[in-house]
């Protein structure tokens, strides 16, 4: 493999983390007519792009990826297994490609960065003692109230 081969296909991967990329081969696009204001321009152009990734059939994610992806994107990923994402902000097709792609990168690589495990933290006895604190001041105020009552 020469230093073009190596140029040609860094061109065909989407890089979404170090060690994740995605040729885009994997991935289609539907165009269709953006919706809202925009006079005759946006009723003659289908500038409105949608991204589709499918999932289950990609063979450049592991399988923990997958599953990694399909928890955190939950919403985005229909019945298919087809991840899909939208973009219609721009009045032109090509620009609106390039952004669906950027939030597709973007949303992977948000899905595919492990959290931190949660410490478990205990409340300070300090805490304590004001939340007790404030309980007996509100049970005497409402007590205040109900003896003004008689």
């Amino acid at each position: 493999m020469g230093v073009r081969d190596e140029r040609e296909k860094d061109v065909d991967d989407l890089f979404v983390t170090s060690r994740v990329s995605i040729p885009l081969a994997e991935i289609d696009y539907i165009a269709a007519r953006s919706g809202g204001p925009g006079g005759q321009h946006v009723n003659t152009t289908s500038s409105k792009v949608t991204l589709l990734f499918d999932l289950d059939a990609s063979p450049s994610l592991t399988e923990a990826d997958k599953a990694r992806i399909r928890e955190a994107l939950t919403g985005r990923i229909g019945k298919d297994g087809v991840l899909r994402v939208v973009s219609q902000t721009s009045r032109s097709q090509f620009a609106n490609k390039e952004i669906a792609l950027e939030r597709f990168a973007a949303l992977l690589r948000e899905a595919l960065t492990p959290r931190p495990p949660r410490r478990k933290t205990r409340a300070t006895l300090a805490s304590k003692l004001r939340r007790l604190d404030d309980k007996k001041r509100q049970g005497e105020r409402k007590r205040q109230r109900r003896d003004l009552g008689d």
